[in-house]
């Protein structure tokens, strides 16, 4: 007599990634809790969000994904001509009513810096944010155009002859 025993194929994938999400949630908790006793400069990133950037004639347009992540965990700074947007996105509460099939997202502190071209306006940047994209505009300055001279010919406004002493001569 043959004894079959009934076996789930991703079972144990399940069980594995479970431990996984385990271990990658305290993972976050310590690096939140240490980012609570740190100075905001002084902690380490764990991601950066994905973040496009175009280009109009009159600003330089930015859009970052932040899904989550609300206004008073977001910093963003201009120095210089480096753009940083920084912040954290709050780890989900542990519950034990509740089993993960996968988890993808990042928690944690996130910084991620961008660097500008010189001819900017930092004080007309303007963020807002919608949807989970964080969304910075940030217009040009006029740009410097070398002044082209006209060369002309003959008389005009002729500089003064110069003596051996420094002085000039009539």
């Amino acid at each position: 007599m043959t004894v079959m025993a009934s076996w789930e194929l991703f079972e144990d994938l399940r069980e594995a990634q479970d431990e996984m999400l385990r271990l990658s949630r305290m993972r976050a908790q310590r690096l939140s809790a240490a980012d609570q006793h740190h100075h905001a400069g002084m902690s380490t990133p764990v991601w950066a969000p994905a973040v496009d950037i175009s280009e109009r004639k009159d600003a330089y347009l930015l859009a970052a994904e932040l899904p989550g992540v609300g206004i008073d965990d977001l910093e963003i700074t201009f120095e210089g001509r480096l753009l940083t947007i920084q912040g954290q996105r709050q780890v989900a509460p542990d519950s034990s009513e509740v089993r993960i099939h996968r988890a993808e997202r990042n928690y944690g502190a996130f910084r991620r810096s961008i660097t500008l071209p010189m001819h900017v306006k930092p004080e007309a940047i303007e963020a807002s944010t919608q949807d989970g994209v964080l969304q910075i505009v940030v217009p040009k300055a006029e740009e410097v155009h070398a002044k082209r001279i006209q060369v002309r010919v003959g008389g005009g406004h002729a500089l003064p002859a110069v003596g051996n002493e420094g002085e000039t001569r009539g």
